[in-house]
């Protein structure tokens, strides 16, 4: 037996060790995570407030900013900190359950966009059946599942990852603790472990991703069909936000996860990283709300609204 002790707490390196760097960075994520939560928090209450977007979409939407702000404040706040303080060190115990909450709400939101597109289905090729195809008791399986399908993958992953022996160095180079940046410090063989990672991860994305595609599919085959260009330019509409939110997602999910370890570069992960856990998160409400009328109506109306109470309280 090798004498070696076990690895009780990690340091992260963060995203740079310049000190010139530390309070522009700090500035920049507290503004980028402001936005987050100012964002995401008004897309929810917004929804909430106005019975007129009590659908199907807008309840997939609000589910997806709560997502969205969940699995961006298992992370931000983690790394702004590292930019104030000297002492960059998390415990085991954290640094597991920040991977866990990170995994289960990527996870949901994967699937979240995967249950979205069948909304967007339902809409354009069968408008006529839309109430009955997409009712309450079928929104809520497909949420629920979603949260299901994140919260058991998290639980893979933590038990993938943290059944590896942690004895020899406790740096790692990354802001968070990521799944793969905390399998490289690993002193047992993680072969089988990177395996499951890339097995798993490739489950949840490529069924996602084809039930994406068949949907769209089908979508513009709808689409083309059109003979009215009221109706061609409402679907292109409704259906180009969530593409670009999908783009974005999975095009830096695919980078990340879906390489082999030996072709990982911990600084590139590193950026990219940065845009899937804080600048999606961001974006997400800016892409949904800038391309939707009703969206927009309503916070003008709450808006308008408070404008009014203020001036009657004056």
């Amino acid at each position: 037996m090798n004498n070696s002790t076990e690895v009780t707490q990690f340091i992260l390196l963060g995203l740079t060790n310049d000190p010139e760097l530390q309070v522009p960075l700090f500035i920049m994520f507290t503004v980028i995570y402001l936005i987050t939560l100012i964002g995401n928090l008004g897309i929810i209450m917004l929804i909430l407030l106005d019975s007129h977007l009590h659908t199907p979409m807008y309840f997939f939407l609000s589910n997806l900013s709560l997502v969205d702000l969940c699995y961006s404040s298992a992370v931000t706040p983690t790394v702004m900190t590292g930019f104030i303080t000297v002492n960059k060190v998390i415990s085991y115990n954290a640094c597991a359950t920040q991977m866990f909450f990170f995994a289960a709400f990527a996870t949901v939101e994967n699937y979240l966009l995967a249950s979205m597109v069948y909304d967007r289905y339902a809409a354009v090729c069968k408008p006529l059946p839309y109430s009955t195809t997409m009712t309450t008791g079928v929104c809520a399986c497909l949420a629920i599942g979603s949260y299901v399908c994140g919260f058991l993958n998290a639980s893979i992953h933590i038990g993938d990852t943290f059944s590896l022996s942690f004895c020899m160095s406790n740096v790692f180079h990354h802001f968070f603790c990521d799944v793969p940046a905390v399998m490289v410090l690993s002193c047992s063989d993680r072969h089988l472990s990177e395996l499951i990672l890339v097995y798993v991860v490739s489950f949840d994305i490529f069924f996602a991703l084809l039930v994406i595609l068949i949907s769209y599919v089908f979508i513009f085959i709808t689409v083309l069909k059109m003979h009215s260009a009221a109706g061609y330019q409402k679907a292109i509409s409704t259906c180009a936000s969530h593409l670009t939110a999908v783009s974005i997602f999975y095009g830096t999910i695919i980078f990340m996860y879906l390489q082999p370890s030996s072709r990982h570069s911990m600084d590139t992960d590193k950026m990219a990283s940065v845009f899937y856990t804080m600048l999606i998160p961001m974006l997400n409400p800016v892409v949904y709300s800038l391309r939707n009328k009703e969206v927009k109506s309503t916070f003008m109306k709450v808006v308008l609204e408070a404008k009014l109470s203020l001036g009657l309280c004056v």
